[in-house]
Parts: structure tokens; sequence; C-alpha cells
């Protein structure tokens, strides 16, 4: 009786053993996908000085990167699918980390471009691939663990843009950067890959079909648009904001945005608890309206501990969102989790790409507090468009 009490413990420790080893696995491409992304931002004012841009070509120059995410969207679950999702892994992550050496080295803007392209080409697919190994982790785990992957990604952001600012204090160039990148990406991939997950959650490995999105993946994926949109607002428009509105001193202006990222993270690794105590449903609707009432604390009392106080509510806001709209997409009964997240994605990416520049249309408009009220209303409608779906509610 003993040894058969003995024998059960064993299995029981093993199986634990190897989920926590499969959850790790998994972070660790977070990880290196956070890291190699945030090392690229880090080194953008070199690049651009190195091949003399204005900050008009600069700009345009940078579009080109979710171009390229926005042109592996109609593959990445259809390749996801076919060859399953840890192959695409290995593969874009070695591609991904393989393209940032060459745009520092890019000696034209013709070069940087296509590497840009490449590079969000790339990016996206991992994004999709990791996400997919997510969920069937998440399956094993039997609750909400996605918001501490996504969690993992920031931690990485705030590495990156810590080894960034070492490696510029230093001297090295970009080039010497992205190489030294490329060799950690490597060893951490080289560890971590042989323990990812061998096969994902209703894979459809037959004929591709194409399969009609229902309502709830519709919804889902408006929903993770909004926090997409909010997200890039604060992204790009929050240092604008502190200068131009708040009319912080020069040396508090990334305050703003520090806040904002620093509640983000942070709320990404309390948020599975959360959800997993109150529900999807109720964690969404809470997000949506701490985004609308962060925005709108921050344009009523246009003032520099008000608005630092807006924008941290706004960054716990933002952080469930995605991590919770890839959760319920990845429960989808009528497409595998690849084909889900990639029609999630497709819709959510559009927030990510229009959000910014039509901030810009109406601050130019208008007023960018005006702006700032457009994204607080877009930010209620993910409680909105919560409260509608009894799917999304009971998931």
């Amino acid at each position: 009786m003993t040894l058969i009490l003995m024998d059960m413990t064993d299995q029981t420790s093993s199986v634990i053993l190897n989920k926590t080893r499969l959850r790790i696995a998994v972070a660790s491409i977070f990880f290196v996908h956070g890291l190699n992304f945030s090392s690229w931002a880090a080194r953008i004012p070199d690049i651009q000085l190195k091949l003399g841009l204005s900050e008009a070509a600069l700009g345009g120059v940078l579009l080109i990167l979710p171009l390229g995410s926005l042109a592996s969207l109609p593959f990445s679950g259809v390749i996801i699918d076919k060859l399953g999702s840890r192959l695409v892994v290995l593969v874009a992550t070695l591609g991904y980390a393989l393209t940032l050496p060459f745009l520092g080295f890019s000696s034209s803007v013709a070069m940087l471009s296509v590497g840009l392209f490449i590079y969000g080409f790339f990016g996206n697919t991992v994004n999709i691939a990791v996400n997919t190994q997510a969920i069937g982790v998440q399956t094993h785990y039997g609750r909400t663990i996605m918001a501490s992957f996504h969690g993992t990604w920031s931690l990485a952001g705030f590495t990156g843009a810590g080894i960034g600012t070492l490696m510029v204090a230093l001297g090295i160039e970009p080039q010497i950067h992205y190489l030294i990148m490329l060799a950690l990406v490597v060893v951490i991939l080289s560890i971590n890959y042989p323990h990812t997950l061998k096969e994902d959650v209703n894979r459809n490995t037959g004929k591709f079909k194409w399969v009609k999105p229902d309502g709830t993946l519709v919804k889902i994926g408006l929903i993770a648009m909004c926090g997409m949109m909010s997200e890039g607002c604060m992204f790009d428009w929050s240092g604008v904001y502190f200068k131009k509105v708040v009319e912080a001193p020069d040396a508090w202006v990334p305050l703003g945005f520090s806040a904002f990222m620093m509640t983000m993270a942070g709320g990404r690794f309390i948020s599975d608890r959360l959800t997993n105590r109150f529900g999807i449903g109720t964690v969404l609707k809470g997000s949506g309206i701490l985004i609308a009432s962060g925005l709108l604390f921050a344009v009523a009392l246009p003032y520099f501990a008000t608005a630092l106080i807006g924008f941290l509510l706004v960054g716990f806001g933002v952080s469930s969102v995605v991590p919770l709209a890839y959760s319920v997409a990845g429960k989808s009964k009528t497409m595998s989790a690849g084909m889900a997240l990639t029609m999630v994605s497709s819709i959510s990416f559009l927030g990510f790409l229009l959000g910014p520049p039509l901030i810009g249309f109406i601050a130019e408009a208008s007023s960018l507090r005006a702006s700032f009220l457009f994204i607080a209303v877009i930010g209620s409608l993910v409680a909105v468009i919560t409260s509608m779906s009894k799917t999304i509610q009971r998931a």
C-alpha cells in the first residue's frame, strides 16, 4: 500500500513538474520576442542618425514594420494548422532574431525598409504561434494563465530597454548590440524549445477550409481592437500629452509613459488571479471602465499628479484586454486555436494601425484633449461589448 501511494505521489510530482517546465518554456519565447522588439526600439534614434533620416522620413520607414505584420496575418493561422505552432515558433523566432542584425547593418533606406518588412512578418508570426502554445499550456492548467505570459513580454520590454541604454552608454554600435541579442536569443531558445508544447489545441491537420468567424469571435476581436487602440494611443501620444497639455518639465515628460508601462506590466501578473476568481467577463468590463475613467481623469484634470494617476489607471485597464481576448479566442468551438487567434488578431490589429494616426487627425482638427476623450469612449466599448455577449461573460 505504501509503495502504491509513493508511486502515485511520484507520478503527480512528475505531472506538476512537466506542466511547470512547459510553462517556463513558452514564457521564455514570450520573453525573447519582447526582448527582440525592445532592442530594436531602443536603437531607433541611432539608426535614424546613421541614415540621416528626417522625422517625416523616419515615420514613413517605421510604417513598413506594421505592414509586414499585417502581411503575415493571412498565412499565420494556415501555417500553424499545417505544421503546428511548435515548429513555427522555432523558425519564426530564429527568423525574427536573425533579421535584427540585418536592421543594424542597414546602410540605406531601401535596405532598412526591406528588413523592417521581414522583421514585422516574422514578429507577428511568432506572436500568433506562441499565443497558440500559451492556449495549449493554459488548457493543461485548467485555469486562466494567459496574462502572465503577456506580462513576461512586458518584463522583457523593460529588460531590452535597459540593455539598450547600457549599450548606448558604452558606445556600442547597433549592429554589435543586435548580434549580442541574437546570440542571447539562440541560447535561450536552445535551452527551452525542447520543452515547448508538442501538440496544439483543436489543431486542424486536414485540408484548409475557410470558416466564417462566429459572432463571439467578431466581438472578442472588436474588444481586442479597442484595447489595442487604447494601448497604441499611450505608446505614441502619452509623452506628447505630458509635454503639450500637462506642460510638464522636460525631465518629467517620460514619467507619464513610464507610469502606464509600469501598471500595464504589473497588471498582467495579477490579472490571472483576478480572472480565476471573478471571471473573464467581470475583468474585461472592469478593464474597460479603468481605461475610460483613467483617460477622462487625465483630460478633465490635466495637471501632472492627476494625469499621472489617470495614466496609471489606463495601464491597469489595458493590461488584461488582449491576453483575455486571446484566451477566449483559444476556446473557439468552430476552428483551431491558431486560426481563431489569427482572426482575432486581424480585427484587433486595425486598432493598433488606425488608433495613433486617428488621434493625430482629431488633435489637428480640435485638440489633443479631445482626441484622448475619443479614446476614452473607445476604451469604454470594451465593457459595453463584453456586456452584450453572454458567451464571453461565461468564458
